[in-house]
């Protein structure tokens, strides 16, 4: 799955990866998820400080988060993400979480839309409180396996996606593992997520003209997210 990631297909149409509709073609759609996770962040005093983001893709969060956070700093598996995220001026390792260098620590780790392609999550989440200061928060967003969109859409739910998404979560289970990890103060994060209408309509066999598949559409109930606290030990 690794190679998967690595190719140039796998944001822009690959078999694996964003096949309906491109990573880029999102961008606005994704950036206005990242503005409102940035505030629903800072409501809760998650923000200030330095930040990492695990799998940031082409860096939509990270530029958006320019304003929040004093340093900011990415890890993708692609070189053509990692490429297109640097341009926005921030530091991007090629890889996972195992490229930090092991003595940087940061006050926030974030990883949205990872998790699910994790084969050892628990591993995963004690290697994000690993590089998060003491007293500092983990987040982590995901598709919610209860949410009210699996729910409607079925098998057609967007996230059921073959080979590369392995586990699915809602909040019980997010939050179970974070505390197996060693986190506490474990709460949800409201996660709004926008969606390309054309994305949605893909799922059902629609086709939409251009101008109207790019207009983006807010899904509720379709991401869980949760954030806990490192411990000062």
């Amino acid at each position: 799955m690794q190679e998967a990631y690595r190719q140039s297909s796998y944001y822009e149409g690959g078999s694996c990866g964003y096949a309906d509709t491109s990573y880029a073609a999102q961008e606005s759609a994704l950036r206005a998820t990242f503005k409102r996770l940035l505030r629903n962040l800072t409501k809760v005093g998650l923000t200030g400080g330095d930040l990492l983001e695990i799998g940031c893709g082409y860096g939509y969060l990270l530029d958006e988060a320019r304003l929040f956070f004093n340093h900011r700093v990415g890890t993708e598996f692609s070189p053509q993400g990692a490429e297109i995220a640097r341009a926005t001026g921030v530091d991007v390792f090629v890889g996972g979480i195992e490229q930090i260098p092991p003595e940087r620590k940061f006050d926030c780790v974030v990883a949205t839309q990872v998790i699910e392609h994790v084969y050892e999550p628990l591993t995963f989440v004690k290697q994000l409180a690993s590089h998060t200061k003491p007293g500092g928060h983990i987040v982590v967003a995901t598709p919610d396996i209860g949410g009210v969109l699996r729910m409607a859409m079925g098998r057609r739910w967007p996230s059921f996606k073959a080979p590369e998404h392995v586990l699915y979560f809602d909040f019980r289970t997010l939050s179970a593992l974070m505390h197996r990890a060693g986190l506490s103060d474990i709460r949800r994060l409201p996660y709004p997520h926008a969606f390309p209408m054309g994305l949605i309509a893909a799922k059902f066999g629609v086709i939409m003209p251009p101008v109207l598949a790019r207009l983006k559409t807010w899904v509720p109930a379709t991401t869980v997210a949760a954030y806990g606290r490192v411990s000062n030990a």
